[in-house]
């Protein structure tokens, strides 16, 4: 006699239609909200130029370059020799040392002694940039120009543990700041005096948000003072008793007025975080949705036949599997013409959407030229 056990089963699921991820959704508010100038333009030629130097951060723990990392040994035998000390890089031991490039913005304007922050990423293979200090490192512009000093101690973000058996990381540990670690040395010429005009350039090209700041500025300064070149810049006319020595208060004046920007209808969806943003004036024309969902299940489990004791009959191992199909009806979901975004969203979370399948149904509803906004996947 042949007895059977069940020794085990495993059950596999495999869900056709559905993954639950991320879904943002920015709707806007009834009621426009007006946006200062300064935080839709800037002046042209007015912005912050990059700064990038090479330096050693020093006092590490042992967590440095290793000592084949040759860049390291040179250029710390060359500020020894710069010391007035002697010694052959090859004798050099570098794992309490990292080599680093050293990178800050200086901003417009910015004045001798002015400070800026810096970041220093190293290049070698340190592990760790932790309790170290950056020695004094020139920070040079493009045209091979000093601009600013960098020194100090380094702050890192993240923390690090080691033994023999195993490390734990948390955060980066080879990219370092210094708050203020850097001191102006050389400044930016930026003339704004003297000028009959300047350009202000949209950060967001738009010609109805032109239009709107340009009669904004010119209802509150003056007939004249502004005019929309284009969708992404508006010419400032300064006024003549301006000219000379007001220019920064013409343009105090001009960067607190608030406008309502205006915004195309766009979609933004990012297919691999399952991410979706629409914005606020997306419509859709007539248009039916259909949504259906289709689980399949695969059970296997595992059947033993055992024989009687003191008999000849052998152990059967032998393998069964179950495979089951659910398909949940069809769910179909009109929306009328001009339909608003809010509309949209209450009608596919009626039908259990989510955000993986939302973003298949905008595409298809795209396709099908029903969506009036434009479709962007990044």
């Amino acid at each position: 006699m042949m007895k059977k056990y069940m020794i085990g089963s495993t059950s596999c699921f495999v869900t056709l239609g559905i993954f639950f991820l991320t879904f943002v959704l920015f709707s806007g508010i009834k009621t426009a909200q007006g946006a200062r100038i300064k935080d839709l333009a800037a002046i042209k030629g007015i912005r912050s130029n990059q700064l990038t130097g090479y330096g050693l951060i020093v006092g590490l723990d042992g967590t440095g370059d290793k000592s084949g990392a040759d860049f390291t040994t040179q250029a710390l035998a060359n500020m020894m020799d710069r010391m007035g000390i002697h010694v052959d890089k090859d004798e050099l031991s570098v794992k309490n040392i990292a080599a680093v490039i050293v990178t800050a913005d200086i901003p417009a304007f910015a004045r001798i002694g002015n400070k800026i922050d810096v970041v220093a990423s190293s290049i070698g293979d340190a592990k760790s940039l932790s309790g170290g200090t950056l020695l004094l490192t020139p920070l040079k512009g493009v045209d091979g120009q000093v601009y600013a000093l960098a020194q100090g101690p380094v702050t890192l973000g993240g923390v690090g543990a080691g033994g023999a058996r195993g490390s734990t990381q948390k955060n980066h540990l080879q990219v370092a700041r210094i708050a203020n670690g850097a001191s102006v040395e050389r400044e930016i010429p930026v003339v704004l005096d003297g000028k009959k005009a300047l350009i202000l350039s949209l950060f967001n090209p738009d010609f109805t948000t032109a239009k709107r700041v340009a009669d904004t500025i010119n209802a509150s300064i003056g007939d004249g003072v502004a005019e929309a070149v284009d969708s992404s810049a508006l010419r400032l006319n300064i006024p003549e008793n301006m000219q000379e020595s007001k220019v920064a208060e013409f343009l105090a004046d001009i960067e607190t007025l608030s406008i309502v920007p205006d915004t195309r209808a766009k979609v933004v969806v990012n297919e691999k975080t399952g991410t979706v943003v629409i914005g606020e004036n997306v419509t859709i024309s007539t248009v039916a949705v259909a949504h259906g969902n289709l689980t399949v299940t695969i059970k296997k489990s595992s059947e033993v036949s055992q024989p009687e004791s003191f008999t000849q009959g052998e152990t059967i191992t032998t393998s069964q599997r179950d495979v089951a199909v659910d398909e949940e009806a069809v769910k179909v979901m009109p929306l009328p013409g001009g339909a608003t975004i809010g509309e949209l969203v209450k009608g596919l979370n009626s039908i259990g959407v989510s955000p993986r399948d939302l973003i298949t149904i905008l595409q298809s509803i795209k396709a099908a030229g029903a969506l009036q906004a434009e479709l962007e996947i990044i």
